[in-house]
């Protein structure tokens, strides 16, 4: 594996950016997964970035990390991005993005967490470009 792809897995935040209303960009911090394809981001059809996706499936992120040379690291992708919506899919892959984040999905939080996940964001990388200080 690849520096880029051992630092997009190992990593714990994104910033997705995503095209609204009146082409208003709308760029947010998430938690994700990246299985070395493909980027997924667990969230509810209700939120901005959702229904930005469902509307235009072009978007852009960017993962980074220091600020200062020469710890100065990040990638920024961009994709096109669509809504998986089946229950069964949606719930597997949320499992596992938030088994990142948590040791277990048994606290309070993680089931809140997974049971507010209606729709899984998946990124289909078209250019990726890599930057270091």
């Amino acid at each position: 594996m690849n520096r880029r792809d051992e630092f997009l897995k190992d990593q714990k935040i994104l910033r997705l950016a995503t095209v609204g209303k009146n082409k208003d960009p709308h760029i947010v911090p998430v938690w994700y997964r990246y299985s070395g394809k493909k980027f997924y981001i667990g969230t509810n059809t209700k939120t901005v970035k959702a229904k930005n996706v469902k509307k235009n499936s072009q978007v852009s992120c960017c993962v980074d990390v220091g600020i200062n040379a020469p710890d100065i690291y990040g990638v920024f992708v961009k994709g096109n991005a669509s809504l998986i919506l089946e229950n069964n899919r949606v719930k597997a892959i949320a499992k596992k993005i938030l088994l990142r984040y948590f040791e277990s999905l048994n606290g309070e939080s993680a089931r809140e967490l997974l049971n507010d996940t209606d729709c899984i964001i998946e990124i289909i990388p078209k250019k990726f470009t890599v930057w270091n200080y």
